[in-house]
């Protein structure tokens, strides 16, 4: 991951993995204003550099979560990931609320004890969102989806 910032644009270049992003001081923190602007970007190994620090002119210092440069640029892989994430969060709770046994859901299903596991692990990405519908579908649930702009 590099950063650097863009005083003039009034934005944070960021790039990783190959692709470039921007992320514009209006939606910092402690937003950057004409007089104190930034002075200094860095990656922050404090948390694994999966962020970065700027600080302005005023010495005041802000953090940025490479999450938050992702979805802020509505980035298509994490927004996918944050919906399988949320979804699986759900159907963890049903299970535990469910009248029926894993087995039975397993049955349902038709598939193994391992793979249910799986489904139900929140930092598993290689699932789909159709294998978490046919859960939440055995599990009783309804899945709407909204489409905005």
């Amino acid at each position: 991951m590099k950063v650097k910032h863009n005083n003039r644009r009034k934005v944070f270049e960021a790039e990783r993995d190959g692709k470039a992003y921007t992320f514009p001081y209006s939606k910092c923190e402690i937003q950057p204003v004409s007089g104190d602007l930034v002075v200094k970007t860095y990656l922050d190994p404090e948390i694994g550099n999966e962020g970065f620090v700027y600080v302005l002119k005023s010495g005041a210092e802000g953090t940025i979560l490479w999450d938050w440069v992702l979805s802020v640029n509505k980035d298509p892989d994490y927004l996918r990931k944050w919906a399988l994430y949320e979804l699986t969060v759900v159907a963890q709770d049903k299970v535990k609320a469910a009248a029926i046994s894993k087995g039975e859901i397993r049955r349902r299903l038709g598939t193994s004890a391992s793979q249910l596991n799986r489904l139900l692990d929140q930092t598993n990405y290689s699932k789909s969102v159709d294998q978490l519908l046919r859960l939440l579908a055995v599990l009783e649930c309804t899945v709407e989806f909204v489409v905005a702009e």
